[in-house]
């Protein structure tokens, strides 16, 4: 396997051990349909709320901007996702869109937690 790949999946692992922390439920981890993927599928029992969550993992913050982590185009794509998602396991909750940037070495990684990183856009018909 890809050097850049084992750090990826280090990545959400550290990223699945925080939300676990956080009370969350781990449903799902690297979950498709079709070409989309959810990085990472958790609930909060507590709030009945399916968190979608994007992890980016990197070696190192050198010119790394947590904000255009997820672009507007993977925005759409984790959305379409998560509907087909909530659609397929025929669930009613609350859903949220959380990204976790990850940074670092597996021995020593930064995390930032980043609840809320975008909502999606109503669409109006006229």
């Amino acid at each position: 396997m890809a050097r850049h790949n084992e750090l990826g999946q280090a990545g959400e692992q550290a990223a699945c051990e925080l939300l676990i922390t956080k009370g969350m439920t781990i449903r799902e981890t690297n979950w498709r349909l079709g070409h989309l993927e959810i990085d990472i599928v958790a609930h909060n029992p507590q709030t009945n709320t399916l968190h979608i969550v994007e992890v980016k993992t990197r070696t190192s913050d050198a010119r790394f901007d947590p904000m255009k982590a997820v672009t507007l185009s993977k925005q759409r794509n984790l959305i379409n996702a998560a509907n087909g998602y909530l659609r397929h396991y025929q669930l009613k909750c609350g859903i949220q869109y959380d990204v976790i940037i990850v940074i670092g070495n597996p021995v020593d990684f930064k995390i930032n937690y980043i609840p809320k990183a975008f909502v999606p856009r109503l669409r109006t018909y006229r």
